[in-house]
């Protein structure tokens, strides 16, 4: 997130700052703990390496998630929510419930549609 920028409502700093393609996934998949990149890939098999480090880091300058590195060969790099980013954890459990309710809503009107 850019310090400089100045918003005209608080939501547009949220998307500034949690809105992309990825980034809600991310946060999703990080929800349920500490993962190291190649778990939250596996999770998310239509992402790019590229991408996905480009979304780690920009979750990370914004503060919404950490980075460890752990002193080891070979190196092994976490990353987990911050207190900043588990303060979202009721927006994201919200998003979950809406998609899920949206995809069972769908669902039913193919199977309707299906039927006719």
């Amino acid at each position: 997130m850019n310090g400089e920028r100045k918003y005209n409502i608080p939501s547009e700093a949220t998307m500034d700052v949690i809105g992309g393609k990825w980034k809600v996934i991310v946060l999703c998949h990080l929800s349920y703990g500490p993962k190291r990149t190649s778990e939250i890939k596996k999770q998310m098999p239509d992402i790019t390496q590229k991408m996905l480090t480009q979304t780690l880091r920009e979750l990370e300058e914004d503060g919404i998630i950490t980075r460890t590195v752990f002193n080891q060969v070979p190196p092994k790099v976490v990353y987990e929510l911050s207190e900043l980013g588990d303060s979202l954890q009721p927006i994201l459990d919200q998003i979950c419930d809406w998609g899920e309710k949206y995809l069972n809503e769908k669902t039913k009107v193919s199977t309707l549609e299906g039927n006719i």
